[in-house]
């Protein structure tokens, strides 16, 4: 007897990865290298103690989304609150994209599609120009053209680290309002960069218009699973109905609500990050030129997207990993021919990266 098969479309699918080897220095999937503050950990043992485990969470889980409103200035019905950010898009893309068309913008993060694909949707992609930044007169032809249901942008951009201007959302916002369309802004790294579509969302709150956040990055908490989204009450309101009942755990909740009692740790956590960010930028935009040279483009982000002009990608990856240094090998992705992204770690492990990066290149 054979096994029944899945729907044509996903058989042909691959699953999304990332490697997950022993390594010494791991900078491959853009986490946080800093764990939580001390406190908060001891916070967290407190609350798995007091939670009743015998009981169903609360379903709308109304103390965190007040709490999330709280943190940007807007309302709890216009917050959604689930397992990661992964799982606000799959919602967002199940209510809005499902048999309908969806937009992004190659290259992107990788689920946007994946995930449009899962539920069903007709994904249109465009290509960003060689800097990867958007050509916006392209964008509104596409978008006038197909008249997709959801347009998808990930700013800052994951994973070339380029984030999309104010100006550049707003005609997005205006071309979607004229076909009836919804734009979802992914701000996975948001916290990293001085430019955010929740202004433009706090100018319009009705505009349609959601804006994704995680706290898998700035927050350091990537094995919570916990991410949000903030839109209109009546978007949030559609999302609601496909989420599935109890979908967030009672831990990740009051999880999320001890964690988010640490806002100035987190502000400081970035700021530190950010200035190894440019450190680092600035280290590799200046590396000697020796078996290949490398090209890099600056990032709004917790990485940096480069590549090795005259070299082999794939080389310098495993040469890295000879090295114990992990990245993330780009290559095999639309439009990074050649790519590796760095994420950002301590100053250790980023000088490690750099000095194995420098014997690579000095063969």
């Amino acid at each position: 007897m054979s096994l029944p098969r899945a729907r044509s479309d996903i058989e042909i699918m691959a699953s999304y990865h990332s490697p997950q080897l022993d390594v010494e220095v791991r900078l491959n999937t853009n986490e946080s290298p800093y764990p939580p503050p001390p406190e908060l950990i001891a916070a967290l043992a407190d609350v798995a103690a007091n939670i009743n485990w015998n009981r169903y969470p609360k379903r709308g889980a109304d103390d965190l989304r007040q709490r999330l409103a709280e943190r940007h200035n807007t309302t709890p019905n216009r917050v959604l609150a689930a397992n990661g950010s992964n799982e606000v898009l799959q919602s967002v893309l199940l209510a809005y994209g499902t048999h309908r068309k969806v937009v992004t913008f190659e290259p992107t993060y990788a689920m946007h599609s994946h995930i449009a694909k899962v539920v069903g949707a007709d994904v249109v992609t465009s290509n960003r120009d060689d800097n990867f930044q958007l050509d916006l007169t392209a964008a509104l032809e596409l978008i006038h053209d197909t008249k997709p249901s959801v347009v998808m942008l990930c700013s800052p951009n994951n994973p070339t680290g380029v984030t999309d201007s104010s100006e550049v959302v707003t005609e997005m916002l205006s071309a979607v309002k004229e076909i009836g369309a919804l734009l979802c802004v992914d701000e996975a790294y948001g916290e990293f960069s001085s430019q955010s579509a929740l202004d433009i969302f706090a100018d319009d709150p009705q505009a349609p218009l959601v804006v994704t956040r995680t706290f898998s990055k700035a927050w350091a908490m990537a094995g919570l699973r916990m991410g949000y989204l903030i839109g209109p009450d009546g978007i949030v309101n559609e999302l609601q109905k496909v989420v599935l009942p109890y979908h967030l755990d009672a831990f990740k909740q009051n999880a999320s609500l001890a964690a988010l009692e640490y806002g100035d740790a987190m502000i400081a956590r970035v700021n530190q990050l950010t200035a190894e960010r440019e450190r680092v930028f600035q280290a590799l935009s200046s590396l000697p030129v020796g078996s290949f040279e490398v090209k890099v483009w600056e990032s709004g982000a917790n990485f940096i997207l480069l590549r090795p002009d005259g070299g082999s990608a794939e080389q310098v990856w495993e040469q890295l990993l000879e090295r114990s240094v992990l990245v993330r090998n780009c290559a095999s992705w639309p439009g990074l021919d050649n790519c590796l992204r760095v994420t950002i770690g301590t100053p250790e492990e980023n000088d490690r990266f750099l000095t194995a990066l420098t014997e690579v290149n000095g063969r």
